[in-house]
């Protein structure tokens, strides 16, 4: 069993106990307290910071909620928020990029020559007949356009696409299957008419991460 179900069902084990009981008055609560709604957000990163490959993400996203959830509360002040989120958000992202490139090396997983970087400016990728395996795309404040219609796909393709206040297109071959798995904080993750393919097909696993920015998967 995935440790991502077992931990979503002990937090509906909770839950459910919880209402139990205070429907039962045992213990008494307000279900819908000042800032209930943060959980929405707080409880996904949580479980997604302990599952997930991708922990930067995750760690943004548990930090606005736990933010959002304190000012709801009236712990901190919402403006004090505004003017730290930003950096605090920056400050995360730099540091991601300083450790991508040895946390990558470590584990071998994508190599130099797959890795793209568009920073305040725009590139076009285009896999023309080359072997592709893995491949890390990063835009911030810029754009990065990656055409793998006529690349060779021969096995499963894994991709790291990352927006930060930018934007990725990545064009993708009808002959193979593509699996998406978003995140996003104030953005987007689009899939435009992806077609079901043949179960032995190889498939593209896109691992997906927006922050102010887009991505569009799409055949053309």
């Amino acid at each position: 069993m995935k440790i991502k179900n077992i931990l979503w069902g002990l937090v509906l084990i909770i839950i459910g106990i919880l209402l139990g009981l205070n429907s039962l008055e045992i213990i008494k609560f307000n279900i819908f307290f000042s800032g209930w709604w943060t959980l929405f957000i707080i409880i996904p990163s949580f479980i997604g910071l302990i599952t997930d490959l991708d922990k930067i993400s995750n760690f943004i996203g548990l930090l606005i909620g736990c933010f959002l959830l304190l000012a709801s509360l009236d712990i901190i002040d919402f403006a004090l928020i505004l003017k730290l989120l930003l950096p605090i958000i920056f400050v995360i992202i730099g540091v991601s990029l300083i450790c991508k490139k040895k946390y990558d090396d470590k584990k071998k997983k994508i190599n130099e020559d797959n890795e793209y970087l568009a920073i305040f400016s725009g590139q076009t990728i285009n896999y023309d007949k080359e072997k592709l395996e893995k491949l890390a795309l990063t835009a911030l404040f810029g754009g990065l356009k990656c055409d793998l219609r006529n690349s060779l796909i021969k096995e499963d393709v894994y991709i790291d696409a990352t927006a930060f206040f930018g934007g990725i297109d990545l064009l993708v071959p009808e002959n193979v299957k593509v699996k998406v798995k978003p995140f996003a904080i104030f953005g987007g993750v689009e899939t435009k008419k992806l077609k079901a393919n043949d179960k032995e097909k190889p498939v593209i696993y896109i691992n997906a991460t927006c922050v102010f920015g887009g991505i569009d998967v799409k055949h053309e």
